[in-house]
């Protein structure tokens, strides 16, 4: 992530101050590390690592620092969109999102399936585009239901240093915390689980979450209109194309959805009208390094990657000469 954030702002000819989660300084010591080695001049490249408020106050403070490129969460996004809108800085935020993952009755379930177990439960579902909501067509929810349950419980928990697993611990206790809350209160408001819940023996539930599908869960639910961050994922039946798509744009985040059909005019049709910042059809995958990665509404604004990525650390001038 933050490779992708450093690459076109250096190509772009900016010398940049890098700042990590304080949950992973490590992986990004290790990337300065190559920098270093590649011969990078001392000055272009700096990390700094720490409490994010202190630092965050500098480098809003400074006018030096004339843009601001921030991932993570939407109150920490609208906060620094006004502190450095404040002083005409440059404010770029990758915010939140809480996908939909839809399913028509024609799609190849196979295919959804396997792009399901990847994008929701690779990392723990730690992502911001890993599927919410998974929105399926009621001619073959049941059927989808039971092929997703069935891969669900075949899911084997275990630590990163073993092997021989698909699913690790959470960054920390307190994300742990946050996704058994969405469940608690999915199964507070009538939600119930068809596969998972439970974390098995053998397993810290401080560290770990079990791997879970819930079905009715209530539009209010904060699986359904909160962002997860983890491997719960709520399943729900649908009739109407357009209550479906006014349902998933009812959201206040506009980060990634997903789409699988395989007719051709159905994938142009939903895909143009879900307020999105990107749809993949009949696939998992957002991450490519030439395509813009990027939300709307209250997913953010900006892209990174590709042309559009170079161009938001870039000013635009227009010289006009006569000689």
């Amino acid at each position: 992530m933050l490779l992708r954030k450093i690459a076109p702002a250096v190509a772009a000819g900016n010398t940049i101050v890098a700042k990590p989660a304080e949950e992973t300084p490590l992986s990004a010591v290790k990337i300065f590390e190559v920098f270093h080695d590649a011969g990078f001049p001392a000055g272009v490249l700096n990390l700094v690592c720490g409490e994010p408020a202190p630092i965050g106050d500098v480098l809003l403070e400074s006018p030096e620092v004339r843009q601001i490129s921030f991932t993570g969460s939407t109150e920490v996004g609208r906060m620094l969109s006004e502190r450095g809108g404040a002083q005409l800085k440059k404010v770029t935020v990758e915010l939140g999102g809480v996908a939909p993952f839809i399913v028509f009755p024609d799609a190849d379930l196979d295919v959804a399936i396997n792009n399901l177990m990847w994008g929701k439960f690779a990392n723990q579902g730690q992502s911001c585009v890993a599927p919410n909501r998974v929105l399926i067509h009621k001619d073959i929810f049941d059927k989808f239901t039971a092929l997703a349950k069935k891969r669900v419980e075949e899911l084997k928990l275990g630590h990163g240093i073993k092997g021989g697993f698909e699913v690790g611990p959470m960054i920390s206790e307190e994300a742990v915390t946050r996704v058994n809350a969405q469940l608690e209160d999915a199964k507070k408001k009538g939600a119930k689980v068809v596969a998972g819940g439970h974390i098995p023996s053998g397993i810290d539930p401080k560290r770990w979450c079990a791997p879970t599908i819930i079905v009715d869960a209530p539009k209010d639910a904060l699986v359904t209109c909160h962002e997860t961050f983890g491997p719960l994922v709520a399943f729900e039946p649908f009739t109407s194309e357009a209550q479906m798509i006014e349902s998933v744009n009812a959201s206040e985040s506009g980060l990634g959805a997903y789409l699988f059909t395989k007719d051709l005019a159905i994938a142009h049709r939903v895909s143009e009208a879900l307020e999105y910042g990107m749809v993949v059809i009949n696939g998992s995958s957002f991450g490519y390094v030439q395509t813009p990665f990027g939300g709307t509404k209250g997913s953010g604004d900006g892209r990174e990657g590709g042309q559009d990525g170079l161009l938001e650390y870039q000013e635009l001038q227009y010289i006009n000469m006569n000689f």
